[in-house]
């Protein structure tokens, strides 16, 4: 199995199955807006210079990672008021994880959820 920047390939002995990052942000986005007591997701400074020097828009709240074939999330959110924060990161992490293993194929190392603020609405 290689990987490089861009994609996530995956060797196989017919040829090879090429998964774009930009395919595993947009699973793990989904998993996250499933999850209740989640506000939204937060911009990272990493995030806010890439749009701006760039012009790239990166998707937003998360960032990707993969070392040793397997896969590194991290997740920038804020909670709702009136929810558990560490209950709710959790269903965050178990939601990423299962989403992303199960149409990928790929191992997710760890999915590390960064809430930077409360939700009032």
């Amino acid at each position: 199995m290689g990987e490089n920047r861009e994609y996530l390939t995956q060797s196989a002995s017919d040829g090879s199955i090429n998964i774009s990052e930009d395919v595993v942000v947009a699973i793990a986005s989904e998993a996250i807006g499933e999850i209740e007591g989640v506000g939204a997701m937060m911009t990272t400074m990493t995030e806010q210079l890439t749009e701006q020097f760039m012009g790239k828009k990166p998707a937003r709240g998360i960032r990707m990672d993969i070392q040793d074939g397997e896969i590194t999330l991290d997740v920038y959110l804020t909670v709702k008021y009136g929810f558990a924060i560490p209950e709710t990161a959790a269903k965050v992490q178990d939601a990423v994880m299962s989403a992303v293993e199960t149409m990928t194929g790929f191992s997710v190392r760890a999915v590390n959820v960064h809430v930077g603020g409360i939700s009032f609405n």
